[in-house]
């Protein structure tokens, strides 16, 4: 059985469901978010846990029989940024800590594209020198810390690291009104009928959208050889603002703007034969769809 940790999150539901629908059993935790999205429901185990209470992370192994781990239960920063380290660095601590103790297969971990922010050559890929370079949150800043943390821990355990490096996601569950991405408050404006937030149509950069972030992950759980211990997590390729007006049939956006940069995931589909099932066409009907009955 495969352990997601923050499963009922939006990545964390769809790597759940991209296990399941790899033929595995998946036992998903959740404690803020306690609501089943209806593609799980009757698919997998849920366990209510907060991942900072040490004794309760392990006493999961007495219920259910975990081969591996996937890590990305996390918490949004409030104003006290100490108390933000404190709750995620515990709940990673603690997920090391049962990956060792159960000697599981495989640990892989959330960290994120920020944490190539100042380098300047692109697409970024694996190989690049991670810079100093001032972050502009705190959750880029923890998940900088996630790698080293997490690979120096599992040294010498038997439990192979995997550190995901995950894109711009989104998709089904994703907050309508995401302050990390502007597409998500753009879709949920123009099928509420508003006024949609003003876009640059040549603004863009890294995207990807949730189901293949999910099956992504779920790969990299389960393929049985990694030649690696990092992976950036993506579609592959840039997208722009005007992609998606397209898709929706709206013409509101400003002229100009500027390419961001994105994820090269070379590495991820020759160690797994990933590649993603959705453009952005693809992404916005199903998520269009998805909406029609869901309010995020």
């Amino acid at each position: 059985m495969i352990l997601v940790t923050g499963g009922l999150g939006m990545i964390g539901a769809h790597t759940a469901r991209a296990l399941v629908d790899l033929g595995h059993e998946v036992v998903v935790t959740g404690h803020r978010r306690t609501e089943v999205p209806s593609f799980l429901a009757g698919r997998v185990t849920v366990e209510s846990l907060d991942v900072t209470d040490r004794d309760a992370f392990l006493a999961l192994a007495g219920r259910h029989e975990i081969s591996d781990i996937v890590h990305l239960a996390g918490s949004i920063p409030g104003e006290d940024p100490v108390g933000f380290f404190r709750t995620d660095l515990t709940g990673l601590l603690n997920a090391l800590d049962a990956a060792r103790a159960w000697g599981v297969r495989r640990f892989a971990v959330a960290s994120s594209l920020g944490v190539y922010i100042g380098q300047s050559e692109v697409p970024w890929h694996e190989d690049l020198a991670l810079p100093t370079a001032d972050l502009p949150h705190l959750i880029i800043a923890f998940k900088k810390a996630v790698e080293p943390l997490t690979t120096h821990s599992l040294a010498g355990s038997g439990v192979q690291p995997v550190v995901l490096r995950i894109g711009t996601i989104w998709g089904p569950l994703v907050d309508p009104e995401s302050p990390f991405f502007p597409i998500p408050p753009y879709l949920s404006a123009v099928l509420r009928g508003d006024e949609p937030p003003p876009l640059h149509a040549d603004d863009g950069g890294d995207v990807c959208y949730a189901p293949d972030a999910g099956r992504a992950i779920a790969l990299l759980t389960t393929t049985p050889t990694l030649r690696h211990d990092t992976y950036n997590v993506s579609s592959g390729r840039p997208f722009t603002n005007r992609e998606f007006a397209t898709a929706l049939n709206a013409s509101d956006l400003l002229p100009g703007g500027q390419q961001g940069p994105h994820l090269d995931i070379t590495r991820l589909t020759e160690d797994t034969g990933f590649t993603p099932a959705f453009d952005v066409p693809a992404a916005v009907a199903d998520y269009v769809a998805w909406r029609a009955d869901n309010p995020r």
